[in-house]
């Protein structure tokens, strides 16, 4: 090969390299919109929906007391530490989602039912499939946790 041709693969790889910048598409976006706000576009539409979305299972609808019940949520963080630790961290994401701040992503009422539910929420619920997407098809695992313990853990992630 002569060195002409050497330059001349250096110079198209260069090229193709330094080339446009294409975006890396998001499989799924948090966004925070209160049930209030009147949506003008299908994007806005669709972000006030997952806020207010309750999931598919037996809790309907959760409405937390102002005051944190520490006996309840000291209880959760035990639950959560048996349970939940393989898959989730409060701060950062592990396998599943991080924890902190779930209520500004999420209804208490989804969160419960999401684990109270998680097979029917990941095969009909649309927020539930996107996170499936967005975490590789892990599938959250179903720990048959009673309403009670779940409830406890909704009040631990308050706490977080």
């Amino acid at each position: 090969m002569m060195k002409k041709d050497i330059y001349f693969i250096i110079l198209m790889l260069l090229v193709i390299g330094c080339g446009p910048k294409k975006e890396k598409k998001k499989l799924f976006e948090y966004k925070q919109t209160t049930v209030g706000e009147k949506a003008h576009n299908p994007k806005v539409e669709k972000a006030a929906k997952k806020i207010v979305n309750q999931g598919i299972g037996p809790i309907k609808s959760m409405v937390f007391d102002a005051d944190i019940n520490k006996e309840m949520a000291d209880e959760g963080a035990l639950i959560f530490k048996q349970k939940c630790t393989a898959c989730h961290m409060p701060d950062r994401k592990l396998i599943g989602p991080a924890l902190k701040g779930i209520y500004d992503r999420r209804t208490p009422a989804w969160v419960m039912n999401m684990i109270l539910n998680p097979t029917e929420m990941l095969q009909k619920d649309e927020t539930a499939i996107a996170l499936l997407k967005e975490y590789n098809n892990v599938m959250m695992l179903n720990q048959n946790l009673s309403q009670q313990e779940t409830t406890a853990l909704a009040e631990y992630f308050r706490t977080l």
